[in-house]
């Protein structure tokens, strides 16, 4: 039986293609936002079994951030597209959570558009330089998604309504956490952003 011929030394390798699974999986998570926040907010602040279930479905989706990355990476699966799409997916659901909760009366208006203001500004930006090469998440960036998912998580899930309203504290302590990380991450990144122009601009 023959044996299979080993590939070339120095030939190039395959690139993935766009459509793999990491990244059918980001997309359903971007389509479902929109069911996320219909549940949420016909549940109309009742804290029924729709805001139990718009909150299970937002953890389940968010996760699958983790599922996904984990597959490219273990696959050799990573894509531009994936890297471009992921922050986005990300962004849909949280501000997708923050807007509802504070349309509810249940999150100043403030701090959504706090976050909102530094997560779209930075997906423009992304979009501005794409032709540069894409730029994926920094670890700061992926601390504050994870801590901003963590309060947003435990400001859907009424848990308040079981345990009583010394969970508003907690809530409140996260939520001023991610507020936090996000305004530093996003100065961090543009101030990151500006020295590699600067320094792409002196070697010229």
């Amino acid at each position: 039986m023959a044996s299979e011929t080993p590939p070339l030394a120095g030939a190039p390798v395959p690139r993935p293609s766009n459509w793999n699974v990491p990244n059918v999986i980001t997309v359903v998570r971007i389509l479902l936002a929109p069911l996320f926040v219909w549940m949420l907010l016909a549940d109309a602040g009742a804290d029924g079994w729709l805001r139990w279930a718009a909150a299970v479905l937002f953890v389940l989706a968010i996760a699958t951030d983790g599922v996904d990355g984990a597959i490219a990476r273990r696959n050799n699966l990573v894509t531009d597209l994936g890297k471009l799409l992921d922050p986005i997916a990300d962004k849909v659901l949280t501000g997708g959570a923050l807007i509802s909760l504070s349309i509810l009366g249940e999150l100043p208006w403030w701090v959504t558009i706090v976050i909102l203001v530094r997560e779209i500004g930075i997906t423009l930006y992304r979009f501005v330089v794409i032709r540069q090469g894409v730029i994926a998440a920094s670890r700061g960036g992926k601390i504050k998604t994870i801590v901003q998912s963590i309060a947003i998580s435990l400001a859907l899930f009424p848990f308040w309504t079981v345990l009583g309203d010394w969970v508003f504290w907690v809530n409140g302590v996260f939520m001023t956490l991610a507020v936090i990380l996000t305004v530093v991450t996003g100065l961090d990144y543009l101030w990151q952003a500006w020295k590699g122009h600067r320094a792409k601009r002196a070697a010229v």
